[in-house]
C-alpha cells in the first residue's frame, strides 16, 4: 500500500534543515489537493447519488476509524449550523464508539462485527447514503459497515487513498484519492486525512448546493446561533433582497431567524405565504423568488 511505505525522496528526512522538512510537508498537502482534483469525477457522481437519497428523506451516515472517522464526523457536525441540516439526519459510526474520539482504541477497527453491528443498530435503510472512509481501504470494521448498509439497501461511497483498496471494491461508488508515501510514512493524518477532509467538504457541500440551502453562494439555512451568524444573516438578507438594514431585521425578526423566508417577507409575502412560497418550490429559495416575480 502507497500510504504505508517510505518514499526514496524522504530518506534521511530527519537530519534535513527544518525548513527543507516544512517544503516537503507543505508540498504533501499541495499533492493532497491534486488527488481531489483527480477524483472531482468520482465525487460529483457520489454527490448527485447521495442528493436523491437526501430528497427521500435518507440520512448520511459517516462511518470511519481513527483519523478518518474523526474527519468524517467534523464534516457531518458541520452541515448543522451551516446548513441547518436536522441533527436526527446524521448518523455517525466509528469504531470504537465516542471514547475513539479522543483516544485510540486498542483493535476497534479490526472488528468486523462491530461494524455490521453498528450498521444494524442505526437501522440503515434503502434511503440512507453510507459515507464510508479509510485511508489504507482495508479496514475491517469501516469495510463491514459498508457491506452492510449496502445489504440493508443504502447508497454506497467508499473513499481510501489507495487504488484497488477493499473498501472501494466495496463501494457502490468508489472515490480513490492516490495521494502516495507520506513523507512520514503511514502517518496518514497528514496528506491522505488532507484529502479525505477536503473531499468530504467538497461532496457534503455540493449536496447541500443541489438541495436548495445554498443560494448565491449564502449559506441561506444557516442557524443563527450566536451574534455574528446573526449579522452574517443580516448582510445576506440586504443583497439577496436588495433593502436596508431595518427591513432585513424586521423580516428576520418575523421569521424567527431564518433567511429564506425572510428574504420573501421582506419582497412583500406574509410569514405564512413565505413558507408556503418555498415549501412548492422544494425549500429552493430561487425558485421561490422567480414564482413570485
Amino acid at each position: 500500500m502507497s500510504t504505508e511505505s517510505v518514499g526514496a525522496r524522504y530518506r534521511g528526512l530527519d537530519a534535513w534543515p527544518s525548513r527543507d522538512i516544512l517544503d516537503v510537508f507543505i508540498e504533501g498537502q499541495m499533492t493532497a489537493i491534486a488527488a481531489v482534483r483527480a477524483a472531482a469525477a468520482q465525487i460529483e457522481a457520489a454527490a448527485e447519488a447521495v442528493t436523491v437519497r437526501m430528497r427521500a428523506g435518507g440520512r448520511l451516515v459517516y462511518v470511519g476509524a481513527g483519523t478518518s472517522g474523526r474527519l468524517a464526523l467534523l464534516d457531518g457536525v458541520e452541515l448543522m449550523p451551516t446548513f441547518d441540516w436536522p441533527d436526527d439526519r446524521v448518523v455517525y459510526l466509528i469504531a470504537g464508539g465516542e471514547k475513539a474520539l479522543t483516544r485510540a482504541v486498542e483493535g476497534a477497527e479490526d472488528d468486523r462485527d462491530a461494524g455490521k453491528r453498528d450498521i444494524l443498530n442505526a437501522r440503515v435503510d434503502a434511503k440512507d447514503a453510507v459515507i464510508a472512509v479509510a485511508a489504507s481501504g482495508t479496514t475491517p470494521y469501516t469495510i463491514a459497515a459498508l457491506e452492510a448498509g449496502r445489504a440493508a439497501g443504502a447508497l454506497g461511497i467508499g473513499i481510501a487513498n489507495n487504488a484497488a483498496a477493499a473498501l472501494l471494491t466495496a463501494a457502490e461508488l468508489p472515490i480513490l484519492l492516490d495521494t502516495g508515501p507520506e513523507a512520514i510514512g503511514g502517518s496518514t493524518r497528514m496528506k491522505a486525512g488532507t484529502a479525505q477532509k477536503a473531499t468530504l467538504n467538497l461532496l457534503s457541500s455540493l449536496v447541500m448546493t443541489r438541495l436548495g440551502r445554498v443560494h448565491d453562494g449564502y449559506m441561506v439555512d444557516l442557524r443563527a446561533t450566536n451574534l455574528k451568524l446573526r449579522k452574517r444573516s443580516e448582510r445576506m438578507l440586504m443583497d439577496i433582497a436588495d433593502v436596508g438594514a431595518e427591513t432585513a431585521r424586521d423580516a428576520l425578526r418575523r421569521c424567527n431567524g431564518k433567511v429564506k423566508p425572510a428574504v420573501l417577507v421582506a419582497k412583500g409575502l406574509t410569514p405564512d405565504a413565505a413558507e408556503r412560497a418555498l415549501a412548492q418550490a422544494g425549500g429552493s429559495l430561487r425558485q421561490a423568488l422567480k414564482a413570485i416575480a
